[in-house]
């Protein structure tokens, strides 16, 4: 039930095989490049596709983990000799610098590829560069093919490197009337426990899961990854079996995060952020404490704290704080994707999904676009990422 995006669409013209054919290879190396998702942060998600010169596919590969070899190089690998005279569809431009690995450009032109079909330019100046490279070695290169579709499949790496702080996915469960919580405050469980897995598996694949101390003090939760299959009874892991879990982030002005809460069983890494004139001496013999300055409704300079998760090389957030965190996040216009989990129960009272995000008339709404409408057991899950203004 996914939206279609303008530009990832259909060929230009009605019977064009070649155009046709190019769309279904990238859309192959986009779903490749989707099984790096969780393992291959600070690093983009990347797939590729290489066809030999007949047309026909000779390799495919992704970007597993940083540090390992390029979906261009996984690709080359299982193509060998057949890459001659063929064909690449890669999801982001090939590479044009040494790091851990050499760059792609090489590796490209090193197997005699012919052209090139590039989705996303890279955005990264220290990066860019491959597609002039293969240009200049009489290689044809194409680019902007199901840009949308692979800018989705990639958007947390994409924003860290356009806006310079972490991609900010906020995440909630509410009843089909907007309520997160009864009248009473409790509210386990709103959602079915399919949902609840799906919710583990938006963890695994994040860098960091953030939750405010009123989240902490009503439900105690671990904010850890189990999605289903990672592991024995309450294993922290991230998607594809990695051995770093997501950052445990508490936002926490008034440092009131109890010493017995499971965010600080050592499951998992544990960061609270207080602000910076806080008492949090005893925190701090406990876990890892950050001190920010103080601002807004929320206590906490929200922009400073994504700075220094970027500092600790955080590319994409969960964001499963409540509605006061929710809201002081969008009120800073700090939220790139939403994931709501719609049960279909009414309450009619209780605690809304979303607290004040300084928007007071109807023509300040903050306007969505539907990604996914997708149902996950009894449940709905929406995606949906902000309207352009």
């Amino acid at each position: 039930m996914s939206q279609p995006t303008p530009g990832d669409g259909a060929p230009s013209r009605p019977g064009d095989p070649e155009r046709a054919a190019d769309l279904a290879h990238m859309r192959r190396a986009v779903a490749l490049a989707a099984r790096g998702r969780g393992t291959t942060s600070p690093n983009p998600v990347v797939g590729c596709v290489i066809l030999d010169a007949r047309g026909r596919v000779a390799g495919e590969g992704f970007h597993a983990y940083a540090g390992g070899p390029h979906a261009e190089v996984v690709a080359l690998r299982a193509a060998g000799e057949g890459a001659r005279g063929g064909t690449a569809y890669v999801t982001l431009e090939p590479c044009d610098h040494t790091g851990r690995t050499g760059p792609c450009s090489e590796a490209l032109l090193r197997a005699g590829i012919a052209r090139v079909v590039v989705a996303v330019a890279d955005p990264n100046p220290e990066a860019a560069g491959g597609a002039d490279r293969l240009r200049a070695h009489g290689v044809a290169v194409e680019t902007g093919v199901l840009t949308g579709e692979a800018e989705r499949g990639n958007a947390e790496w994409l924003a860290s490197v356009r806006l310079g702080r972490p991609h900010v996915t906020w995440k909630y469960a509410a009843t089909l009337d907007g309520r997160s919580a009864a009248a009473d405050g409790t509210s386990q469980w709103i959602t079915s426990p399919e949902a609840r897995a799906d919710v583990h598996r938006l963890r695994a694949e994040a860098d960091a899961v953030v939750a405010g101390i009123g989240t902490v003090l009503a439900d105690d939760p671990r904010l850890t990854a189990r999605p289903p299959g990672a592991g024995g009874s309450g294993e922290a892991v991230r998607a594809g079996g990695s051995a770093r879990p997501p950052l445990r982030v508490v936002v926490d002005s008034r440092a009131r995060t109890p010493l017995s809460a499971r965010v600080l069983d050592g499951e998992a890494p544990t960061l609270v952020a207080v602000a910076e004139d806080a008492d949090a001496a005893e925190l701090e013999k406990r876990t890892e404490v950050v001190r920010l300055p103080r601002r807004g409704p929320y206590g906490i300079d929200l922009r400073a704290l994504l700075t220094e998760l970027s500092r600790r090389r955080i590319v994409g957030v969960l964001l499963e704080g409540g509605p006061t965190l929710a809201g002081s996040f969008l009120r800073e216009d700090l939220i790139d994707r939403v994931v709501g989990y719609l049960a279909p129960a009414l309450l009619g009272e209780g605690a809304a999904a979303l607290g004040p995000a300084g928007v007071a008339t109807i023509a300040a709404t903050r306007r969505l676009e539907f990604e996914d409408i997708t149902p996950v057991g009894p449940d709905l899950r929406l995606t949906a990422r902000p309207a352009p203004r």
